[in-house]
């Protein structure tokens, strides 16, 4: 099992076993990522699928998540809050 350091939680963990995507930003993160912080990626991104009824088959909802995973995961910074009041859409 090949371990990272991982950039979100700094620390020397499991690495994923292969890329979530096949594009640049799945190698990104497969490289600098761990399990953990993935795992906690995912439950953070289908609350914002659910709250924002994105279908992740529509290029502007994978934009916005691709926009996340670079200011969340790849940048260390926190996620898209959850606004209650745009629930069901978001602001393209």
């Amino acid at each position: 099992m090949d371990h990272i350091q991982c950039r979100r939680c700094a620390a020397e963990k499991p690495a994923l076993e292969r890329a979530p995507f096949r594009n640049e930003l799945g190698a990104r993160i497969q490289a600098e990522i761990c399990r953990e912080c993935w795992a906690e990626w995912l439950q953070h991104q289908t609350l914002l699928i659910n709250h924002y009824g994105l279908d992740p088959r529509e290029r502007k909802a994978r934009d916005f998540l691709y926009e996340q995973i670079e200011t969340v995961l790849l940048g260390g910074g926190e996620g898209e809050a959850i606004d209650t009041s745009q629930q069901g859409s978001i602001e393209w």
